[in-house]
């Protein structure tokens, strides 16, 4: 389709060229491109940085929970933070009378597994100089904010439901055929180790291999030279048995990952496309 010109622009002077008209207003189609930033070098605003390919400032503050970024890991870690208290300051007759009744023993487990179960999971053993509560911190502040808070409780879950039970259901069965004593069925049992232990199994399959293999060769030489120790066979074979079952969990937290990391992208996107409030 051609386009005509009409008035004096039709003719110009000595049969030359009519000369061109303002395109100004004709290529409103084009996408405009971002406003240089004040120091006239380049973009600004948010994606700044991804435009000039520079890399995301770290965030040191994001190693350690927050009740609107990891709310999981928060409010649980609150909760600790209140019974550590407890077993440091009140009576020892009540701490002792606590921590049995919250044992995840053969006798416990037969009686009332579910309450016993999230029951054992709200007590560090050790105290807050344990080193799985500095794991526990940062573990799960990192896998949190990769697959989210309810993702992450189930993974704490698995690994410490059922390394309880890997360790408990053999021991119930010894004492049954007689290799083990009556009293091995009251055999005090409870923490969180477990549950951090597949934790860290499950993070691993999320971090880069450079990251990867050192964390699980760390950790897991850790774990190994505990056992060789015999100091608690019984829960240091149960640490092992849950970091195995948070790598056993990798093809599902890279699949939860991966559709957090999708969701975090559109929610980013849908909150700069809204527009901003008035003064």
């Amino acid at each position: 389709m051609e386009r005509t010109l009409t008035g004096s622009a039709a003719s110009g002077p000595t049969g030359s060229p009519p000369p061109l008209p303002d395109a100004s207003g004709l290529l409103d189609g084009v996408p405009r491109q971002r406003a240089p930033g004040p120091d006239g070098r380049g973009p600004s605003g948010p994606g700044a940085d991804s435009a000039r390919g520079g890399r995301p400032r770290p965030r040191p503050w994001h190693l350690l929970p927050t009740p609107t970024g990891t709310p999981f890991t928060f409010f649980y870690a609150v909760v600790l933070a209140v019974t550590s208290y407890v077993t440091a300051h009140a009576d020892s007759a009540l701490v002792r009378f606590l921590h049995e009744n919250s044992s995840t023993d053969v006798t416990h487990l037969l009686s009332a597994p579910v309450p016993v179960l999230a029951a054992s999971a709200l007590w560090v053993a050790g105290g807050v100089a344990s080193p799985f509560v500095l794991g526990f911190l940062l573990v799960l502040t990192a896998l949190e904010r990769r697959i989210g808070g309810v993702r992450t409780a189930g993974v704490f879950l698995l690994g410490h439901v059922l390394a309880t039970l890997a360790t408990e259901v053999p021991v119930g069965l010894a004492v049954l055929v007689g290799h083990l004593p009556d009293s091995s069925l009251h055999r005090l049992d409870y923490g969180i180790s477990f549950g951090v232990a597949a934790s860290v199994g499950a993070l691993a399959g999320l971090l880069t291999p450079w990251l990867r293999w050192p964390l699980l060769a760390v950790f897991g030489g850790m774990l190994l030279q505990d056992l060789l120790a015999l100091t608690d066979p019984l829960s240091n074979w149960g640490h092992l048995l849950a970091l195995a079952i948070g790598v056993a969990t990798w093809p599902w937290v890279r699949r939860c990952g991966a559709a957090e990391a999708v969701g975090s992208r559109v929610t980013g996107a849908a909150s700069r496309r809204r527009p901003g409030r008035r003064p």
